[in-house]
């Protein structure tokens, strides 16, 4: 299932595209693609059509187009969806689930293709809310704090730069902040964690308490902070769940720089390139080579129905 950094490259790469592009037309080939829709607001084509897309955010791994009036265009890609530009009359092929046609005041005439072979991502029209702290609500180059750019001074138009900033729709408003939100409160999480009775993997994974992170990089950052998958929370001190959420961070800017993680054509960019982070992995999908760390071999155990990758010796399971 894409991740962070995977979704972080679609949003990246589809902001200077669609924000303040209109929508001049909707296709939906796959009425399965909009089950996260709710037709009380109307048919999804309909409150589509002719909207203006803001900016592209993201939240973890939701990622969302706002379109005003307190209305956003949310998109999952679940285990397999991926969102492409393409120029008008592109021959996509039987996996096209919905097309967006684009209008952009610059760039022109394209389309916005939301390919899916699984069909468990989905495209829906929701209705936006405050942000319970009060700051943006997700990662966007227009509205990014950490890079001295605040809502009011994002480079769009008019009142709609501080309209969309502080809103989140109503579907992702109880997924945690992720770590390189800017607005990530660190203390927080350090205590909620300290409240949790699981492993730190499952902790890792809940994206009520963090999101972004998924099989791919909590074996990762728990391999560089040998940690045992199954770490009870209960044991960690302070000083290791900060050197965990510091590998944590840093697995995941890694990834970004590295065009996120690719074993196959399913996770690709919106030019529909793959990312190479794969070829820098220490633990995941490592099982029988030897550990970059220690030698011995990585080993591999069932984990909530997927699989969790570790060396037996770095990260040896501690109860005390």
């Amino acid at each position: 299932m894409p991740e962070l950094p995977e979704v972080e490259v679609v949003r990246a790469g589809l902001e200077r595209a669609v924000s303040g592009s209109l929508v001049t037309g909707v296709e939906v080939f796959e009425p399965r693609s909009l089950k996260r829709h709710s037709p009380l607001g109307g048919a999804f084509a309909e409150q589509l059509t002719g909207q203006r897309m803001l900016a592209a955010v993201r939240r973890g791994k939701f990622l969302w187009f706002p379109l005003g009036s307190g209305r956003a265009l949310v998109t999952h890609l679940g285990m397999s969806g991926q969102v492409l530009l393409r120029e008008p009359g592109f021959a996509e092929g039987g996996l096209l689930r919905i097309r967006l046609g684009i209008e952009h005041p610059s760039f022109g005439e394209f389309w916005v293709n939301f390919v899916d072979q699984r069909i468990f991502g989905s495209m829906a029209v929701d209705t936006m809310v405050p942000t319970s702290d009060g700051a943006a609500a997700g990662f966007s180059g227009l509205v990014n704090p950490a890079a001295g750019v605040t809502p009011g001074e994002a480079r769009t138009s008019g009142s709609d730069a501080v309209a969309w900033a502080n809103l989140i729709p109503s579907q992702v408003a109880h997924i945690a902040r992720d770590p390189l939100d800017p607005a990530f409160d660190e203390s927080a999480f350090l205590a909620s964690l300290a409240r949790k009775s699981t492993g730190i993997k499952r902790a890792l994974l809940d994206q009520t308490l963090v999101s972004g992170i998924g099989n791919i990089y909590a074996d990762e950052a728990l391999w560089a902070a040998k940690l045992h998958y199954a770490q009870p929370t209960a044991t960690l001190t302070t000083r290791r769940a900060r050197l965990l959420l510091a590998e944590v961070r840093l697995v995941l800017t890694k990834a970004l720089a590295e065009g996120g993680t690719s074993f196959d054509a399913q996770y690709v960019n919106v030019n529909g390139a793959s990312g190479y982070f794969s070829h820098s992995l220490n633990a995941y999908g490592q099982q029988g080579k030897p550990c970059p760390r220690c030698g011995r071999p990585i080993i591999r155990e069932s984990f909530m129905n997927r699989s969790s990758h570790f060396c037996g010796h770095c990260q040896r399971l501690r109860l005390t």
